[in-house]
């Protein structure tokens, strides 16, 4: 491949030697003129990634110049030509220069390209370590959005945001692409609006004179909040594997902090769960068989459910409240339904903290419920493992599955509404 590039680039600089040729009334047709020597010096740019390198054709006696770039297969025409490298390691290239006198071959000269992934910011931005794409997205913790002046004092600072900012994704990759994912719509001017879902890419700036930086290519590329800027500039004031700060200046002048955690698949569960702030969901006695026993493979192999409407009354009024602090509150009213005689009890009202995370078993995500006696639903779900697997929610119903299921264990399906 590399003879097959050469003797192509060979044959682009002779075809317009043997025109000048043919047009010589020479008796020996000889070409006119030295023939050139082919040199080329080469500078790195080191202040930022993807990595540009100029190369300067040193030639003496030509006026066509062609650089090979060496197990790439392309080539570059011109005295001085510039190359963007995404990823590190050594590339050999050579010189082809042609004139009056013929052609000429430079010495290869290997250039070195270095690894972004050796600074500490890029390496946990892109996530190095592992698949060299790292999704970031909003938390919903005070704070996740603050608005300061140019002289860094504090104008605003967020309290919680809405639910079209915190299924908002940012991937950027250590190829320098970076991927803006809305999940369908686009918090912008105070309201949630028409999805600005788009990809591009970005320089790295390790700048070690201040911050790193993050530079957007092209106009409206953001990260967090749009805006109008062109290359849009952001200082990387924290990145770890559990968070990124970044620092961007907006059209007016003032600057903007946004702080990002690492995305969470499960996260657009837990804001359907939580409401994004509190929740209250009822078990559906509305719903046909909002309770049924069985097995995973058999879910009402033991109890079928009963009607809609036949919840008892001291169980159909339950209330169990769900917050972004993993908190939930259960509000029994005036008794419980206990399965201990399947007769409505005193109540047992009282506040737990869970666990949230991915479903361990068929679901989209479960949560654990820390306090011993704590339950959802019925007293006898899941009494030791106090695991609830989410198999279906939105803004209005959600689905339970009370129980991992392991070993052919016993399941509750446990259907609820929102209050």
């Amino acid at each position: 491949m590399k003879n097959i590039a050469r003797i192509m680039a060979l044959g682009l600089l002779a075809a317009p030697l043997l025109l000048a040729s043919c047009s010589k009334e020479d008796d020996d047709n000889q070409l006119e003129g030295a023939v050139p020597t082919s040199s080329f010096t080469f500078q790195v740019n080191t202040t930022e990634f993807p990595t540009v390198v100029t190369f300067t054709s040193t030639s003496q006696d030509g006026f066509l110049y062609q650089y090979n770039f060496l197990g790439e297969n392309a080539v570059a025409s011109g005295p001085t030509v510039q190359r963007t490298y995404t990823r590190p390691g050594t590339y050999e290239v050579e010189l082809i220069t042609a004139g009056k006198g013929g052609t000429n071959i430079s010495s290869k000269q290997t250039v070195t390209i270095p690894d972004a992934c050796t600074n500490a910011s890029f390496n946990k931005l892109v996530g190095c370590a592992s698949s060299g794409t790292r999704v970031w997205s909003f938390n919903n913790a005070a704070g996740a959005i603050v608005r300061e002046t140019a002289a860094g004092v504090q104008i605003s600072s967020s309290t919680t945001l809405p639910a079209c900012q915190l299924d908002d994704q940012f991937a950027f990759s250590n190829n320098f692409t970076v991927n803006y994912e809305s999940g369908g719509a686009t918090f912008r001017n105070g309201a949630c609006g028409s999805s600005l879902n788009r990809g591009g890419s970005f320089v790295f700036r390790p700048n070690a004179a201040g911050n790193p930086q993050i530079v957007l290519k092209g106009r409206g590329a953001f990260i967090g909040l749009p805006d109008s800027v062109a290359n849009k500039t952001y200082d990387i004031l924290d990145a770890t594997d559990t968070r990124l700060r970044l620092r961007g200046t907006n059209p007016d002048g003032t600057r903007t902090i946004i702080t990002l955690a690492p995305y969470d698949a499960t996260a657009p569960f837990s804001l359907l769960l939580t409401g994004g702030s509190s929740k209250t969901w009822m078990l559906d006695n509305a719903a046909d068989a909002p309770i049924v026993v069985g097995t995973e493979a058999s879910p009402s192999l033991y109890f079928a459910g009963v009607k809609p409407g036949e919840l008892p009354a001291c169980q159909s009024d339950d209330e169990y409240t769900f917050t972004t602090a993993n908190v939930m509150s259960y509000n029994a009213k005036a008794e419980t339904f206990s399965a201990n005689g399947f007769t409505c009890q005193a109540p047992q009202t009282g506040t737990t903290p869970f666990v949230f995370g991915p479903a361990s078993g068929a679901g989209l995500a479960q949560l654990t419920l820390s306090r011993n006696g704590a339950f959802i639903g019925t007293t006898d779900a899941s009494p030791t493992e106090r695991v609830y697997r989410i198999l279906s929610i939105d803004d209005k119903k959600m689905t339970l599955r009370a129980g991992s299921g392991q070993n052919g264990g016993t399941v509750f399906t446990i259907k609820m509404v929102a209050k």
